[in-house]
């Protein structure tokens, strides 16, 4: 695997602002010889870390021979594409999220993929209708629970706005791209207004303003600040690798939200092809071995994310938390309610906090 420069960072800008910098943007982006960018590559760009993509490049490059080129970034990817337009060398855009993937296909710079591995390996609810993006793994979101304090073995969402958990929850940002899914599908099962009323509850028994990220929340309820929190699943694997965070992982346990009945939900990391990809065949062979049952099995023992291929287990470490049962809302259907959770967010205030 080759590790290129990243993009550029820029801040907000209007719209007219930002078709100059696009434009600016295209005739300063590093040139790359033609021996880099050669047919017999994968060209990526990812908001995946290249650490975690590493094992999974290096196990597609010995089955296939193909080598492959990488471009990190936290961020600006999916500018660059719109920059770099008919020119790009990207074959493959590879995103940590969700979010990322519809803005993505809505920004014009993914392709569909024909691919009838990809249509049998991927179940209909994790890709996108048209075929522009793929579910490669899933996440659930979790509650983190203090095993002290909580003695429930079951909740739902629908649970955390109960005045019983005045003071007690902890989350991150409202608008977190993950709260925001959490929240679209709260709107897609029970409506806005009901969601709207939800949303108070919660805010109303956040112990503080929601800050940090998933794994403060589990670091709050170890010193006591709070009794349960919102967080993705494969951050309790990371915090029991980590040594200055087991102790906060000790402290809690999972309960898998709504497993009594519709099931808990999912975001997913994933990937596109390219609209303009120069090498079309190898970047939807990479997506394709990435749904791969090999593939899937490397993803599931080392970053403790949950396989979306039928037939591949997740790991022993994430089967100890218990069986999880996926909400089956089409995350296409998330996807369209995003900005309307995300107005409502603001509606209510809520990352002012409890008492606002």
């Amino acid at each position: 695997m080759t590790l290129l420069s990243a993009p550029c960072r820029c801040a907000p800008v209007t719209a007219r602002i930002q078709r100059i910098f696009l434009f600016i943007v295209a005739l300063t982006l590093p040139m790359t010889s033609t021996a880099t960018w050669a047919n017999d590559h994968v060209n990526i760009y990812s908001y995946r870390e290249p650490t975690l993509m590493k094992p999974l490049i290096d196990a597609f490059t010995a089955e296939t021979g193909l080598k492959v080129n990488m471009i990190y970034a936290k961020s600006g990817l999916i500018e660059r594409l719109q920059a770099e337009g008919k020119n790009s060398p990207a074959d493959v855009l590879l995103t940590n999220e969700f979010s990322l993937l519809t803005q993505a296909k809505d920004a014009g710079v993914t392709q569909p993929i024909t691919s009838e591995t990809l249509a049998t390996a991927i179940p209909q609810q994790l890709r996108d209708s048209d075929s522009h993006w793929f579910g490669l793994t899933r996440r659930a979101r979790v509650i983190y629970a203090s095993k002290e304090r909580v003695k429930v073995d079951a909740i739902s969402y629908e649970d955390l706005a109960d005045p019983k958990w005045r003071g007690r929850i902890c989350t991150r940002s409202g608008q977190h791209t993950y709260n925001v899914a959490l929240f679209a599908s709260m709107i897609a099962h029970h409506g806005r207004d009901k969601a709207k009323s939800w949303l108070e509850g919660l805010k109303a028994n956040l112990a503080h303003k929601p800050a940090g990220g998933d794994r403060e929340g589990v670091r709050d309820i170890y010193s006591g600040v709070c009794d349960i929190a919102i967080g993705n699943s494969y951050y309790m694997a990371a915090m029991m690798r980590n040594p200055k965070q087991k102790t906060w992982a000790d402290a809690v346990r999972i309960l898998f939200p709504n497993a009594d009945g519709r099931g808990t939900h999912v975001n997913i990391s994933g990937a596109a092809l390219a609209a303009n990809a120069p090498n079309t065949a190898n970047g939807t062979r990479f997506i394709e071995y990435l749904s791969s049952k090999a593939a899937q099995k490397i993803y599931a023992e080392l970053i403790s994310e949950y396989p979306v291929v039928a037939g591949v287990e997740a790991s022993d470490i994430v089967k100890s938390w218990g069986a999880l049962k996926a909400d089956p809302l089409p995350l296409e259907k998330i996807g369209k309610l995003r900005r309307d959770a995300s107005r409502m967010v603001d509606e209510v205030n809520y990352n002012s906090g409890p008492n606002s």
